[in-house]
């Protein structure tokens, strides 16, 4: 088993967060864990990325060979296309479809996410709108993760002890927060996912989950779904 990711986004999107969350997560299970420090502007608002590998053999080398990534996950959407050439042919793009305006010519956020779902595997999140819905707008890196949950080796039972150790001296509120946020992005990922193993186009895919209430995905009828496209 391997797992190898490209991160990216920038400045104050909470990067490192993620990291510490899946290096735990990768230590907790017995996996093999290297990450690569985090390169780019440290200040909010600048491009950063790193990568993360795990597997359960050893891991020589830290860093992601280009077209080897099994997965871009990005908190930012435009910085994906910086990344296009670690993907590998079977790999999934996890994006945030909410634009961090850090450049004057950030282009239309229509052709950028158009750009994304043209992709032969992708899952765009909403996570402005999960985080902010769960009273802790700066968690849009926890939705992130969430979705990403269904194409990594971990489940949810994984993740919460982290998040206890990592957010339990600011009280109950942000832990159950927290959770109820990945669970939320989870929730898109999983079912973008299903919906990718029943031969719909990422396109197809990410138009189906857009506009759906996470809360209420775990009710939905997969096969009904899929219907209204045909």
């Amino acid at each position: 088993m391997k797992c190898d990711i490209v991160l990216a986004g920038v400045g104050g999107q909470g990067i490192l967060t993620i990291a510490y969350l899946l290096d735990n997560a990768a230590v907790n299970k017995g996996l093999c864990f290297k990450q690569a420090e985090v390169h780019g502007m440290s200040q909010r608002g600048g491009a950063v990325y790193s990568h993360l590998r795990i597997s359960d053999k050893e891991i020589l080398s830290d860093l992601v060979p280009e077209g080897q990534a099994d997965m871009i996950l990005a908190v930012e959407p435009l910085e994906v296309q910086r990344y296009l050439s670690y993907l590998n042919p079977k790999g999934v793009v996890v994006s945030n479809v909410e634009p961090y305006l850090n450049i004057p010519n950030y282009p239309a956020i229509e052709g950028v996410l158009g750009a994304l779902v043209k992709l032969p595997k992708s899952v765009l999140v909403n996570a402005k709108e999960i985080a902010t819905s769960a009273k802790l707008p700066r968690a849009e890196n926890m939705a992130m993760v969430g979705a990403a949950l269904p194409f990594l080796p971990f489940t949810m039972d994984d993740f919460e002890p982290i998040i206890n150790e990592m957010f339990g001296r600011k009280g109950e509120r942000v832990v159950s927060g927290n959770m109820e946020v990945i669970k939320a992005g989870y929730a898109v990922g999983a079912l973008t996912a299903k919906l990718l193993e029943k031969g719909l186009t990422s396109e197809q895919a990410n138009g189906l989950t857009k506009d759906l209430d996470p809360l209420e995905i775990e009710q939905l009828n997969v096969e009904e779904l899929i219907a209204k496209i045909q």
